[in-house]
């Protein structure tokens, strides 16, 4: 197997996905002896662009998982960049309910895509939603094993076609995760969008620049003008904490993900 170029690329949101990739990435860089890129898609201005890569290239591919799926506001996107050859290792991190047919999904829309896939992982990391799920994941010990899988990766060297084969989940890919509430009732919140508290907003922009959808006004943040992926960067990235979400059914969704998903503690799949 001959690496000229090792890849982190990564949609990552709050930055989970962006540690556990650029770990795995840049063991396997070492193993290979070659330079380390990274090709952050987070920004919405570096999606209006088609991605290519090629033989020689090994692509350490990661997104999160909402809903148990690749995230709809961004599977186009994936769907778009092409392989041509290059080797590819598909990585999601979800938060702690389960990744459900969101490894899967994503590493058939690699391999569909000229990629060949060495190997395949799914992390648990903390909920994007919330501060207590998962808190601090990845941790030491996630990110001691996402060195010790690229070791695997790097050892086994692809050889038994696609691992799409390998990974839990459904081929075709089911539909996604429907949030309920206690009762059992299913809850909308596609169209739920950030809040802004307007006494703690200094329109420092942030926000604007940081959304992965340029969803938020640039001239007035209070204004959400385009879908809102509650991905949550905003709200982390605010200096003053002025971003919050607080829509009735996306704060019963959160309420019990953190009841009912934050525990057990679940180890990363790995699949090689």
């Amino acid at each position: 197997m001959k690496i000229n170029t090792v890849w982190a690329a990564y949609f990552s949101a709050t930055d989970t996905t962006k540690k556990v990739v650029t770990r795995i990435a840049q063991r396997l860089a070492d193993q290979a002896g070659v330079e380390l890129k990274t090709f952050d898609f987070t920004p919405a201005p570096v999606r209006q662009e088609a991605k290519s890569f090629g033989e020689g290239d090994l692509v350490v591919f990661g997104t999160p998982v909402y809903a148990g799926r690749v995230p709809n506001l961004l599977i186009k996107f994936v769907s778009s960049v092409q392989g041509n050859g290059a080797y590819a290792v598909p990585v999601v991190c979800y938060g702690n309910r389960s990744f459900d047919d969101g490894l899967m999904e994503l590493c058939l829309t690699l391999e569909g895509n000229g990629f060949t896939t060495l190997g395949a992982a799914a992390f648990s990391c903390q909920h994007s939603f919330s501060q207590t799920q998962n808190a601090g994941r990845p941790d030491v010990s996630d990110l001691t094993i996402a060195g010790g899988f690229a070791d695997q990766v790097w050892m086994k060297g692809g050889s038994d076609g696609p691992i799409s084969a390998k990974v839990k989940g459904n081929n075709p890919v089911g539909p996604y995760y429907t949030p309920r509430d206690r009762e059992g009732n299913p809850l909308n919140i596609l169209k739920v969008k950030v809040s802004t508290d307007p006494d703690l907003c200094t329109h420092c922009g942030i926000c604007a620049k940081e959304c992965p959808l340029g969803s938020i006004d640039l001239e007035d943040e209070t204004i959400v003008s385009g879908p809102c992926m509650k991905c949550n960067r905003c709200v982390k990235y605010c200096p003053e904490q002025a971003k919050f979400f607080d829509a009735p059914n996306f704060i019963i969704h959160k309420e019990d993900l953190e009841e009912r998903f934050s525990w057990p503690r679940k180890s990363p799949d790995l699949y090689i």
